[in-house]
C-alpha cells in the first residue's frame, strides 16, 4: 500500500471516529430541540439551530487534527490519540447527561472535566504537530462557551434539570 493510500485511509478512519462520536451524541440529542425550547435560557444563548452546524464543523476539525497526530506514529502521538479518544467519550457523555438523563449538576461537573481534557488534548496535539493543536482551538472556545451556558441553564431550570 502506498503512503498516499495509507494516509487517505487514515484520514477517513479518524473522520469516521469523530463522526461516530457525533452520531452517539446525536442519538442523545434527537429530541433536544423541543427540550431546549422549554428551558429558560439567558439572552446570550444561541438559537437551537446553530448547534448542529457548529458541532459538524468542530467534529470535522477534530478528525483532521487526530489524523495529523496519527501520522506521527510514535509514543507521544499514541498517547495524544488515547487522550483524544477519552475526551471524545467525555464529549458524548455530556449530551446524555444533559438531554437524556436531565442531570444538570452532573452535566455541569462533567463539562468541567471535558474542558480540562480538551485543553490537555490541544496541548499535547500542539507538541506533536502545531497545526493539530491549532485545529482544536475553536473546539476549546466552544466548550468554554458551552460550560458557561450549561451552568446558567442548569441554574435557571432547577425543576427540569434536577
Amino acid at each position: 500500500m502506498t503512503a498516499t493510500w495509507r494516509n487517505g485511509l487514515g484520514l477517513m478512519a479518524w473522520l469516521l471516529v469523530s463522526f461516530a462520536a457525533a452520531a452517539l451524541a446525536g442519538l442523545a440529542s434527537a429530541d433536544a430541540g423541543s427540550f431546549y425550547q422549554q428551558l429558560q435560557r439567558p439572552a446570550w444563548a444561541p438559537p437551537g439551530w446553530l448547534f448542529g452546524p457548529v458541532w459538524t464543523l468542530l467534529y470535522l476539525m477534530m478528525g483532521v487534527a487526530a489524523w495529523l497526530v496519527w501520522q506521527r506514529r510514535d509514543a507521544l502521538g499514541n498517547q495524544a490519540l488515547i487522550l483524544f479518544l477519552v475526551q471524545l467519550g467525555a464529549n458524548v457523555l455530556w449530551t446524555w447527561l444533559f438531554f437524556v438523563w436531565r442531570l444538570g449538576l452532573l452535566a455541569f461537573l462533567e463539562i468541567l472535566v471535558l474542558w480540562c481534557l480538551v485543553l490537555a488534548t490541544l496541548i499535547v496535539f500542539w507538541r506533536v504537530r502545531p497545526l493539530a493543536g491549532l485545529l482544536l482551538v475553536p473546539y476549546l472556545a466552544w466548550v468554554s462557551f458551552a460550560t458557561a451556558l450549561s451552568y446558567t441553564i442548569w441554574r435557571l431550570n432547577p425543576a427540569l434539570l434536577g
